[in-house]
């Protein structure tokens, strides 16, 4: 992907961090087909960041057999790269989800919510 196109996407996605929801398309494991789920998101530092808490969901199973997804938030759609978030990433992660949906909290604070939680990191590609 050219830089000029990155740059346009993640300028994109900046315009609509603030919406709530992020609809997240994986591709079934099974079915090939697509599977479409409404989720909470952040955005930061170019990336998208989501969390999931429990046992593994048909949609985290779909991602750990193939990492490209489709994403849209509000008018804005973009395939994206998914990874679980390690180490700086999940620290980056988790603060900009508990700060967008809850407000600034001690580190305590957010590692205590975060606990059990798997985090994702989504980079938009072109």
């Amino acid at each position: 992907m050219a830089p000029a196109q990155k740059d346009t996407r993640v300028n994109a996605m900046e315009r609509v961090r603030k919406e709530k929801f992020i609809y997240l398309t994986t591709t079934g494991r099974k079915t090939g087909k697509p599977h479409t789920v409404e989720l909470w998101f952040a955005f930061a530092g170019g990336k998208l960041y989501l969390s999931h808490e429990g046992e593994n969901t048909d949609w985290m199973r779909n991602l750990a057999r193939r990492d490209e997804v489709s994403v849209r938030v509000g008018t804005v759609t973009s395939k994206a790269k998914a990874q679980t978030a390690k180490g700086n990433a999940r620290e980056h992660g988790k603060r900009a989800l508990y700060e967008k949906y809850y407000g600034n909290a001690t580190q305590e604070v957010i590692d205590d919510w975060f606990d059990l939680s798997t985090v994702l990191e989504l980079t938009p590609l072109a």
